[in-house]
């Protein structure tokens, strides 16, 4: 009698775990990227900093720094969330609001400069009830002319010793004034009377925050009626910097572990199908002694439910690292504030399990239907020769997936800003699941096409080669498949980055005109032209779809046609007067607006702006995509004044460190190093994944081929010619992995290259040879290696 399905299961895992192994890996691959994808976003949604500028705070109000508002409507509808690019103030009219409930304060925090040094944060010396400012010496700050120094901030503000009766120049938003020391406080700071503070600020109607002391929070919330934040607790941690954080590390775990985790299934249940099919032969036996189809289904589901949670748990612990080093990294870029922490619960991991093991499980199903389905004496003929009929089910699914990345590639050529990057985006996608469903149909073509010049270049050795290859087309295609995903998104993610830091370079050596750039020149500079530069929110999109989408802004004040040439296409810079903006030509397309036209932005702070569209230029990547009067800006960032100087010819004395263009150039370079990095690494993720996976079908592949290359061995073909029969297939692998993935990623970066650059996609040749050689290198040794080992004698 047979034995039991999970017995018989149990004995195939116990006796012949060779035969487990790639399906081990793949597994324990899959659920460590995932793992690690999911440790990322838990970590982001659960990000927070204890406070500290609100330590000693019982209650804080200050605005949202959240720009809320709902997009659609009816049952699709959903609430859009969109950081402010910089900070949000409530008005100053809710301290009077708030007075009576307790003892209110107002907070308002700016950067002040002295004569040597970098800027200082000031405050008025009524924040000392909450931050801990104590005096050393002297007296707090009352008149309009008087400031408490810190006792570090004396030396960096060319103060000296700042002795109380000494007069100090201060640079702060409003122009340098003079004032006069009447006391020294621990630490560095700068503090004034309240009602200076509010005045220099920079943004005299408006406050960062009201802190309370003695209040009841249930009568503050109630009073404030929902125009600001109550705040308490750990809320009170207002840090703009884990706000970024939080966004950081949501995005690399949603939407880049997203489209990880759609590969890593799609890699792991390729490994678990050709494991079931190459036992098919096993299969055909048990059908032929007696097992039902429901038998050989419980067989192959008990086979994953064994494997499966033990990859699982094994892949945890590199998930747990790989999240715990890419978490570090951005910590130790800057990217992520030092107090915020990896979160690793069972969460992620038991999902990462759960995935895994889902996947498995249906791989194993859909592999086993076909010999579990037909009739013994048949399953035995189709062990011994591959199927050629297409799957029924696959193929009309493959067949809609290139209808709709051809859709898509479609409306990213004809498109234009972020619609056509959004449409290229699922270009990628699209013809990936196309890959994988209409796999052994590609590799049959593939082997068809290439098989030609195998046979000509090769002799005999390349001819068996290609008749192998066509003969057995799903085992090619599951060795085929991991090579194009690595080579796709590898090439997106690295080629976007070096169009757009090439075009971005063009445009600002093309672009920028002056000489000379004073970075943080002093408030009352009067030469070149000054250029504040910030983040604005832009409406793009149309209907119902209408989102908010951050852009590069620079204010000018002066004429800045003498110092940017932004390459107008349509309206005139000469128009730009308060009220008015001058647009990218890619951000138009993206907000559907022409000269002319008002564009809904949010500014810096939040605050909701229509200025008129007056001009449309050509080179925002590289030198702002939003540019602004200067005034419309007042009152609306944080420095609240200039940070560049631009100036034309020589400079002149007293305005501070100048940098030349090309040197200025360069910086900007540095800036965006981030980003290059980030898009390095999930290169670098993604592609070494599927570098494992192609390694590990590969292996799989060649190990079971020990009888036929034992066969070849018998019939007379020496060592070398077997050896060179498999470097035929596998350049016959690497070369068609790198063409299908080259042509996806070609088809994804054209559009989406001049939706952001304007440009066709900056490919660089040394980089993507290295790609291609090291996919074609990688299947030569996945071949060859494992080939030795089942040719050595005893074998």
């Amino acid at each position: 009698m047979l034995l039991r399905p999970n017995g018989l299961a149990r004995a195939a895992v116990r006796f012949r775990p060779a035969a487990f192994a790639g399906t081990f890996i793949a597994l324990l691959m899959t659920v460590a990227i995932v793992s690690a994808c999911g440790i990322l976003l838990e970590s982001g949604a659960r990000a927070s900093l204890p406070p500290t500028r609100y330590a000693q705070a019982p209650v804080v109000v200050a605005a949202d720094q959240q720009i809320r508002r709902q997009v659609g409507s009816g049952e699709g509808s959903y609430e859009e969330s969109v950081r402010v690019p910089e900070r949000a103030r409530v008005d100053a009219a809710l301290l009077e609001r708030l007075a009576p409930l307790g003892r209110a304060v107002p907070d308002v925090v700016f950067p002040v400069r002295g004569n040597a040094g970098p800027a200082v944060e000031a405050s008025g010396w009524g924040a000392s009830a909450f931050t801990g400012a104590r005096l050393g010496r002297g007296r707090a700050p009352v008149a309009a002319d008087e400031v408490v120094l810190g006792a570090a901030t004396a030396t960096a503000t060319g103060a000296g010793a700042g002795s109380a009766g000494d007069r100090v120049s201060l640079d702060t938003p409003v122009g340098k004034r003079e004032f006069r020391v009447v006391g020294h406080a621990e630490g560095t700071g700068v503090w004034f009377s309240d009602a200076e503070a509010r005045a220099l600020c920079g943004h005299p109607g408006a406050l960062d925050a009201v802190v309370l002391f003695d209040a009841d929070p249930a009568r503050v919330r109630a009073a404030v009626d929902g125009r600001a934040q109550v705040l308490t607790g750990a809320a009170r941690a207002v840090d703009p910097q884990l706000a970024g954080a939080k966004e950081l590390l949501i995005g690399l775990g949603g939407s880049f572990g997203g489209t990880a985790t759609l590969v890593a299934v799609f890699t792991a249940a390729g490994a678990v199908a050709l494991s079931v099919g190459q036992r098919s032969r096993e299969y055909a036996l048990l059908r032929a002694v007696g097992a039902t189809p429901r038998q050989i289904r419980r067989t192959v589901a008990t086979e994953a439910l064994l494997v499966a949670p033990v990859a699982g748990a094994l892949g945890c612990v590199p998930g747990i690292g790989l999240a715990a080093w890419w978490f570090g990294q951005l910590q130790a870029k800057g990217a992520i504030p030092a107090g915020v922490d990896l979160a690793v619960s069972w969460i992620p991991l038991a999902s990462a399990v759960g995935i895994g093991l889902v996947a498995a499980l249906l791989a194993g199903w859909a592999a086993a239907r076909r010999p579990a389905r037909i009739r013994p004496g048949q399953a035995l003929a189709e062990a011994a020769v591959e199927c050629l009929r297409p799957g029924w089910i696959r193929t009309p699914l493959g067949l809609a997936a290139v209808a709709g990345g051809t859709v898509c590639a479609g409306l990213a050529a004809g498109g234009s800003g972020e619609d056509a990057a959004n449409a290229a985006l699922g270009v990628v996608m699209l013809f990936m699941l196309a890959v994988a469903l209409l796999g052994p149909l590609i590799a049959r073509a593939c082997a068809a096409v290439l098989g030609l010049p195998l046979r000509a270049a090769g002799g005999a050795s390349g001819s068996l080669a290609a008749a192998n290859s066509r003969a057995h087309a799903r085992r090619l295609a599951s060795a085929i498949t991991p090579i194009v995903l690595a080579m796709a998104f590898s090439s997106t993610l690295v080629f976007l980055q070096t169009s757009q830091e090439r075009a971005a370079r063009q445009q600002q050596e093309a672009g920028l005109l002056a000489d000379h750039v004073i970075t943080d020149p002093p408030s009352d500079a009067r030469a070149g032209v000054a250029i504040t530069r910030t983040s604005v929110l832009v409406m793009a999109g149309s209907g119902g779809e209408r989102r908010l989408q951050s852009a590069s802004a620079q204010g000018v004040a002066g004429d800045v046609t003498t110092v940017q040439d932004l390459g107008v296409r349509e309206g005139s810079l000469a128009a730009l007067r308060p009220g008015t903006v001058a647009v990218d030509r890619s951000l138009a397309d993206s907000a559907h607006a022409a000269v002319g036209d008002r564009i809904e932005l949010r500014l810096p702070d939040g605050a909701a702006a229509t200025p008129e569209i007056v001009a449309v230029y050509t080179r925002g990547l590289g030198l702002g995509q939003v540019t602004l009067p200067a005034a419309d800006l007042t009152g609306h960032t944080t420095a609240g004044r200039a940070t560049e100087l631009l100036i034309r010819g020589p400079v002149p004395a007293g305005l501070g460190p100048a940098v030349t263009a090309s040197g200025w150039t360069t910086a900007q370079d540095l800036d965006r190093e981030l980003n290059a990095w980030a898009n390095t690494t999930m290169a670098a993720v993604l592609g070494g994944f599927a570098a494992v996976a192609a390694a590990n079908t590969l292996v799989m592949t060649v190990l079971d081929r020990r009888r036929e290359l034992q066969m070849l061995r018998l019939v007379g073909s020496t060592r070398r010619q077997v050896f060179r029969m498999l470097r035929w297939e596998a350049l016959l692998i690497g070369g068609a992995g790198v063409t299908l993935g080259s042509a996806i990623a070609l088809a994804t970066l054209f559009p989406l290259a001049k939706a952001l650059t304007g440009a066709p996609p900056h490919i660089p040749p040394a980089l993507y040879a290295s790609f291609a050689a090291a996919a074609l290198t990688l299947g030569l040794t996945a071949t060859t290696l494992p080939a030795r080992w089942a040719l050595r004698p005893g074998r």
